[in-house]
């Protein structure tokens, strides 16, 4: 195992994590997630979309005795105390866990109540939660809610690259929360061949985990499958390696197309709206 496939410490937690995440909202079976953890990605997020594969996949790695190689994220969106907690123990009662490794606290712009807090503080001091780690897109947030969370997840491709000066350059040296990245393909607008500057090559989904993991400041890049097949083109990422200075160039100008751009809607609309050739 080379240096770039050598999992990382996520930030100042004791979380040991292989720099490819997992996401199990999107169709991939457990053989694909259980496939991944062979190849050292341990970091499991179930989110709001809990597909049967990744919870099927945990279950059998906890009973092949795999449990503490294993960093289970639960993300919990209910802002509503009374929720709060039910749903976390859903989570947990549901994959037949006792604890979580990372309570994630889902899609916040404004820093969280001082009840959801107090009541992750509580979870914290149960052992029901080892970390708190929070998500959101307003960048400039992050670096005000560093003492209070010791993971990010954090919105990161080559066509959003703001986190590189409001988030990466904002936290202090040391000491600072563990970086997770989501949306590096841009919800596939990166795949497209039709969203592509003039004779340039499409990047394959394994190049857009590449430009994220090659930014030093991430820890580790989500990737969400839905099958077999992108799941193994995802860990080509860890095979080809960081991205050269030309491979770099190439990911910026793509992105930088892209972005301008509107996200949602077909290639061919962006042409006709002049937003691409």
């Amino acid at each position: 195992m080379n240096e770039w496939q050598a999992p990382r410490r996520l930030g100042r937690t004791e979380l040991v994590a292989g720099r490819l995440g997992l996401a199990g909202g999107y169709g991939a079976p457990a053989k694909a997630f259980e496939m991944a953890f062979e190849r050292g990605c341990n970091y499991f997020y179930h989110g709001s979309r809990r597909a049967p594969g990744m919870s099927e996949a945990i279950r059998h790695l906890i009973a092949q005795g795999h449990r503490d190689k294993l960093v289970v994220v639960a993300q919990i969106y209910t802002r509503f105390a009374w929720q709060f907690r039910r749903s976390f123990d859903s989570f947990l009662r549901g994959l037949g866990l006792d604890h979580a490794d990372v309570l994630l606290l889902g899609w916040y712009n404004s820093p969280p109540s001082p009840r959801v807090m107090d009541i992750c503080r509580e979870l914290k001091e149960r052992g029901l939660a080892r970390y708190l780690g929070v998500s959101g897109h307003h960048r400039p947030l992050f670096p005000k809610l560093a003492g209070d969370f010791d993971l990010f997840h954090v919105r990161y491709n080559a066509a959003h690259r703001g986190a590189e000066t409001e988030v990466f350059a904002a936290l202090p040296p040391e000491n600072r929360p563990g970086i997770v990245t989501y949306t590096a393909t841009r919800w596939g607008s990166l795949l497209d061949p039709g969203r592509m500057p003039p004779q340039t090559p499409t990047p394959r989904a394994s190049d857009c985990y590449r430009f994220v993991l090659t930014n030093p400041d991430v820890d580790v890049c989500i990737t969400g499958p839905k099958d077999l097949a992108q799941m193994e083109e995802a860990l080509q990422a860890l095979d080809r390696g960081p991205l050269s200075a030309d491979e770099m160039a190439w990911m910026r100008r793509v992105g930088d197309h892209v972005h301008a751009q509107l996200p949602f809607v077909p290639a061919f609309v962006n042409r006709l709206l002049g937003r691409t050739k």
